[in-house]
């Protein structure tokens, strides 16, 4: 079986499925979206953008911020579509054996 997709990276793929980003908009849109669970920091992003880049994954091009700042954004690649697809689909074949488990046991119900 292959090696599972860290779950940090699944979550910054599906967030940059639906729009390209930057960095910090990443992090306050997924601790935003999460409903604050997770709270990523960015020692914990860049590194995972990092190695999804390198996967090819996401490409990343530089524009100018409102403030005149350049910023780098990030995007999906068509590899990186592809990727969240298979992803998904573990994540979610995986989160339902888990429920399968903890609802089989009338006390945690």
């Amino acid at each position: 079986m292959k090696k599972s997709m860290d779950h940090t990276q699944l979550l910054v793929l599906t967030l940059l499925a639906a729009e390209e980003m930057y960095g910090y908009q990443i992090i306050t849109e997924l601790e935003k979206r999460s409903d604050h669970t997770f709270a990523m920091k960015e020692g914990t992003l860049y590194p995972v953008l990092h190695g999804l880049w390198k996967d090819g994954a996401v490409e990343c091009y530089e524009k100018e911020a409102p403030t005149g700042r350049m910023r780098k954004y990030y995007r999906l690649t068509r590899k990186g579509r592809e990727k969240l697809k298979e992803e998904t689909a573990r994540w979610r074949s995986y989160s339902h054996g888990v429920e399968a488990v903890l609802s089989s046991v009338p006390a945690l119900g």
